[in-house]
């Protein structure tokens, strides 16, 4: 039998720092649940708005795998490896901290808010020499697909990280039916509605809630809305 657990947006940890609003699904900074400490090697899914010209400024990481993406807006980011860059809604950023990264992410413009996702993996490898990627993601080919946007392997779609996970994002027209098939045996799906209503094998979300599947080799998906957007991150549930 398949296991669930599920996270409605409004059980979600909540902070509003007047320039930052940014709400939890895992616990972080000051929002501490030990109930909600991580989905498997899924640690981090911060869900941030971020007024014009503002951010953070230069912080350190160390042995974890850090995904970006901005849902609206585009994100100035420094890196201590010598990265300069700014990340569209559209990309998708991934850094591996390893032995150890520092950065600052700010908003790249003065007069629109940003709304970015910013997730962490733990890494199956430890140590590993920092690296940095972004990428275009392919927007037509997420219409009615959950298009795959990050994996463990170079040579494979999206962006890649030290960890046997693959992120898959679709858009998708009212009354669409799929299944989506887990990438590896000992694996669960968390997935996250961005916008829109849909079912996932029989539970009803809505925008911004969470549901996290394991103990299964798929799961079924209907979108409910015409403007249904899920991201499904497909981690392995043992940590290494």
């Amino acid at each position: 039998m398949s296991q669930f657990i599920l996270h409605k947006e409004n059980t979600r940890g909540h902070a509003d720092h007047g320039w930052l609003n940014a709400h939890h699904s895992f616990s972080f900074a000051n929002y501490y649940n030990p109930e909600r400490m991580h989905f498997g090697v899924l640690r981090v899914l911060n869900d941030d708005l971020i007024d014009g010209g503002m951010g953070f400024g230069t912080h350190p990481h160390d042995n974890m795998e850090i995904i970006t993406i901005p849902l609206a807006g585009a994100i100035a980011h420094k890196d201590s490896m010598g990265n300069s860059a700014v990340i569209k809604s559209g990309e998708i950023q991934v850094m591996s901290a390893g032995t150890g990264v520092s950065h600052s992410e700010f908003n790249a413009l003065a007069d629109k808010q940003l709304n970015l996702l910013q997730i962490w993996l733990f890494p199956n490898k430890k140590n590993v020499t920092p690296r940095y990627d972004q990428q275009s993601l392919d927007v037509e080919a997420m219409h009615n697909n959950f298009q795959q946007i990050l994996s463990p392997s170079a040579d494979d779609a999206g962006v890649w990280i030290q960890q046997d996970a693959w992120f898959s994002l679709g858009k998708f027209d009212e009354g669409f039916e799929t299944e989506y098939k887990i990438k590896k045996a000992g694996n669960g799906v968390y997935a996250f509605v961005i916008s829109g209503e849909v079912t996932i094998n029989g539970q009803t979300l809505s925008k911004r809630d969470g549901l996290g599947i394991w103990d299964t080799d798929s799961i079924s998906f209907k979108a409910n809305t015409a403007d249904a957007e899920v991201l499904l991150m497909d981690v392995p549930m043992e940590l290494n």
